[in-house]
């Protein structure tokens, strides 16, 4: 049997960041993860650049059921106190747009950094820590051992990417104790389709362009990305979060432009141009040509000029607020992120410590707070993290 002040679950971004400021403290800790290696949904992200931060970091960026739970721990260690320390150890950086924050050379030097912080302040790392069972009085046993400690931090992550070593662990240890665990669903995840459209969709994968997505109510302004099974990009991945089963998806193809004025332009100026030449100098031309065999096919090959306002009204509707209906979501097997997770009102938004099992922390995605796509959910591990670390 070892002995530990803090015992934290989890080798990724908010177990590492918690075990990092625990000991700093001076306190005795020792991190337990489940697979082969700390970090490897860091190693993974950003396209192995990591987006290790966003500059615009607000609680409105993030969905929960207590909206406000966020806030203390994002106010208390902010992208600056990151950026610190990744200027620390001379990890070079750029900001690509709306204040995403990436590494130059490779995400593994962010996992690098946490290892030679571990290392400074006395943190042990034990991997392949499989089959964990947690019994009262924080007695943990494992593939790695048996541990016992005063205050066990669960830093164990969702079930978005099983194939990373994803696995609904922490929600049950949540339910061992007593927590309540709000519904769970992937997140920050591209959509499938059926008929038509997928075929459409298939035929078109590759392509992207700008355009506004929008479901329940909340629209994102960035690009979407054809795939062979439906439709992903940034606009959609977000919008994603706030989808449901069965809901409908709401795309405008030309965001800041009026189409209507656009398609009347046109005809008083090119009366005998085809619609499709007018839209192929604002959109990929491959994109038009799917459009029109799906929303205008009896009009494709008449001249603007043959075409009624009424209808070049309903044409710029059609591209205003292009419905559809997804199928599905690929699920966690894609998914960035786990929406749902531990009920925060039975949780400290000060220590991130239960408040039905004193010495019992939760942090990171486990937690029902789920950010934006664009460094955001690392945000909140290193925020929720360093919280728990302050106090564990």
């Amino acid at each position: 049997m070892q002995d530990a002040d803090v015992l934290i679950i989890g080798g990724g971004a908010a177990g590492l960041l918690c075990g990092i400021t625990a000991a700093q403290r001076g306190r005795q800790v020792v991190v337990l993860e489940g697979s082969n290696k700390i970090g490897k949904k860091i190693l993974m992200s950003g396209g192995g650049r990591c987006n290790f931060t966003n500059l615009h970091t607000t609680p409105a960026n993030f969905l929960s059921a207590n909206p406000h739970f966020c806030k203390s721990a994002l106010s208390r260690y902010t992208p600056w106190d990151f950026i610190a320390l990744v200027e620390k150890h001379d990890i070079p950086y750029h900001e690509k747009a709306l204040g995403q924050l990436f590494c130059d050379r490779s995400s593994k030097d962010i996992v690098a950094m946490l290892l030679d912080e571990c290392e400074t302040a006395g943190v042990v790392i034990h991997t392949h820590c499989e089959e964990t069972q947690v019994e009262p009085g924080f007695t943990v046993r494992c593939t790695q051992g048996s541990f016992r400690t005063e205050s066990l931090v669960i830093a164990s992550g969702g079930l978005s990417i099983p194939k990373m070593g994803a696995s609904d662990f922490g929600y049950r240890l949540a339910r061992q104790f007593g927590h309540d665990v709000l519904e769970t669903r992937a997140g920050l995840v591209p959509f499938t389709f059926t008929g038509a459209i997928h075929d459409a969709f298939d035929r078109l994968s590759g392509v992207s362009c700008n355009a506004v997505v929008t479901a329940d109510g909340t629209a994102f302004r960035e690009d979407i990305l054809f795939t062979h099974r439906g439709l992903s990009g940034p606009a959609t991945l977000q919008a994603s979060s706030y989808w449901q089963p069965g809901d409908d998806l709401h795309i405008n193809l030309l965001p800041g432009e009026d189409a209507e004025q656009l398609l009347l332009a046109a005809k008083q100026s090119h009366s005998r141009a085809l619609l499709r030449t007018v839209l192929s100098d604002r959109l990929p031309r491959a994109l038009v040509q799917e459009l029109q065999g799906l929303l205008w096919q009896a009009d494709a090959e008449m001249p603007l000029g043959d075409l009624t306002d009424r209808r070049l009204a309903d044409i710029a509707g059609a591209l205003d607020n292009w419905t559809l209906k997804p199928a599905a979501t690929e699920g966690y097997r894609t998914a960035e992120v786990t929406l749902g997770g531990v009920n925060t009102d039975e949780i400290s938004s000060q220590t991130m410590q239960s408040k039905r099992q004193p010495g019992l922390y939760f942090i990171g995605e486990v937690l029902d707070v789920t950010g934006h796509l664009g460094g955001y959910n690392f945000q909140w591990a290193w925020a929720s993290g360093h919280a728990a670390g302050l106090t564990a």
